[in-house]
């Protein structure tokens, strides 16, 4: 059954059948990924408010960065996946070799800054010294380890990008266990450990992503996924790396774009007090988690749309996208009804400060209108980022950030009576006029015809 799983054609066969079984496997790896902040976040939230924010904000930076780690392997999905779609895994390998040296210099790069203005970019938000103490602490040693990221995307991109979902997922399953297990030990000094405070959350993080990577290059180059990459004769090849940034550095904009607008807005917050700022991080997470099943159906309506067109079936592209669209779309009515009766019970997991429930709740409840969008944006976008045709996905993105997210969450605060919740609904405004270029986009079909 496994073998048979690793040959199977993805460009044949009921195109809503291939979307499931590739997405569930995905959907599980991000919801485990998306896990490791939240676990650091409850545990971290028994150490005081302070904590809490400090964690919540450096790791919405740290999140930028992921979210670039992951745009500029979105290269290596594309050109992985057409040339799996051709029938040219010779082609596929020599990408993946190329991406490790990308790889590591991106690692090196992020390991400096992390050392040398952790503390500065906090600064740069005005929340208070014990907050930016902490999250200073956190968010130095995520980006110094910021090598083991770069390694689990590398592994996972490629794998799941040839078509083979699931040991992507049983490689997270093996190191987020360790993450969640480990974590207390290292933040309240339990048994032998040391106590380590919010830095025991991020060192935790480094040695399970580490060993989760180490895991992934077994399993590539010991032949027991789609593709076996080779270091036998390998040279650099920067032709293959520059169309490797052509395609994604504009996805790495997008995804700092989907990140960092969100870091800015926490400064707008940051004025009405901790309580405020712990509420918006906290529903941050939140909102990622509920995100997740709509991003892994993105990515795997993207994968699929890889391998169709390099098949010359663009069709099958396109009918993958609005299937994955209306399945997530069910599954956001459903969650939006149980956080509208049930928020103050879910963000107690993190906090149980009164003041700090009452602030979440609400940020919570106000969550549900991109809720509700989060399948046509993130979906149709995914889909399109896919084929190679990262460009009008990374203008449409920075326009409506810029022009209305921002101006709206520096506006609303200040000149209305909803006070920080102006933010979220600033949120809500920008994906609102991204889901509906996305889907003109998307009719339009011009992003079927794109070369690469």
């Amino acid at each position: 059954m496994r073998a048979a799983a690793l040959k199977k054609d993805w460009t044949k066969g009921s195109v809503g059948a291939n979307l499931w079984s590739l997405s569930w496997p995905i959907m599980i790896t991000q919801s485990l990924t998306m896990i490791g902040p939240f676990v650091d976040q409850m545990w971290v939230g028994k150490l005081g408010a302070a904590s809490v924010a400090g964690v919540g904000v450096s790791g919405m930076v740290v999140q930028v960065v992921n979210s670039i780690t992951m745009g500029l392997f979105g290269g290596l999905r594309t050109m992985v996946a057409r040339s799996i779609g051709a029938g040219d895994k010779e082609g596929a390998n020599h990408v993946m070799q190329q991406a490790f040296v990308l790889g590591a210099g991106f690692s090196v790069f992020m390991a400096a800054v992390g050392l040398l203005f952790a503390e500065q970019a906090l600064e740069v938000f005005g929340v208070a010294p014990d907050v930016a103490s902490e999250g200073a602490a956190y968010m130095r040693i995520q980006l110094i380890g910021m090598v083991t990221m770069s390694l689990i995307s590398i592994t996972e991109s490629a794998m799941q990008a040839s078509g083979d979902a699931m040991n992507p997922m049983r490689i997270n399953i093996f190191y987020r266990l360790i993450h969640v297990v480990f974590v207390p030990f290292f933040i309240f000094g339990w048994w032998v450990f040391p106590r380590l405070g919010v830095s025991g959350a991020a060192l935790t993080n480094v040695i399970a992503q580490g060993m989760g990577g180490i895991l992934g290059l077994w399993v590539l180059f010991g032949g027991h996924s789609r593709l076996q990459p080779t270091l036998k004769n390998f040279k650099l090849d920067w032709s293959i790396i520059w169309r490797m940034l052509k395609i994604g550095i504009p996805t790495s904009i997008t995804g700092i774009q989907r990140s960092l607008p969100y870091v800015i807005l926490l400064s707008f917050v940051a004025p009405f007090g901790t309580f405020a700022v712990a509420g918006y991080t906290v529903t941050r997470k939140i909102s990622n988690f509920v995100q997740n099943p709509a991003a892994s159906l993105g990515r795997s309506t993207g994968i699929l749309a890889g391998q169709n067109l390099g098949a010359g079936q663009p069709e099958r592209a396109e009918r993958g996208g609005w299937l994955a669209v209306r399945f997530y779309t069910v599954a956001a009515i459903i969650v939006s009804i149980a956080v509208w009766f049930w928020a103050e019970q879910i963000v107690s997991i993190f906090n149980t400060e009164p003041g700090f429930i009452g602030v979440a709740a609400t940020f919570l409840r106000i969550q549900i209108a991109s809720y509700l969008l989060y399948g046509t944006v993130l979906v149709l976008s995914m889909c399109i980022e896919g084929s190679g045709d990262t460009m009008p996905i990374m203008l449409a993105t920075l326009i409506s950030m810029w022009a209305i997210q921002i101006p709206l969450g520096y506006l609303l605060p200040r000149f209305t009576n909803i006070g920080a919740y102006g933010a979220e609904w600033a949120i809500a405004g920008a994906l609102f006029t991204r889901g509906i270029f996305f889907v003109i986009y998307f009719r339009s079909g011009r992003w079927k015809r794109k070369r690469i």
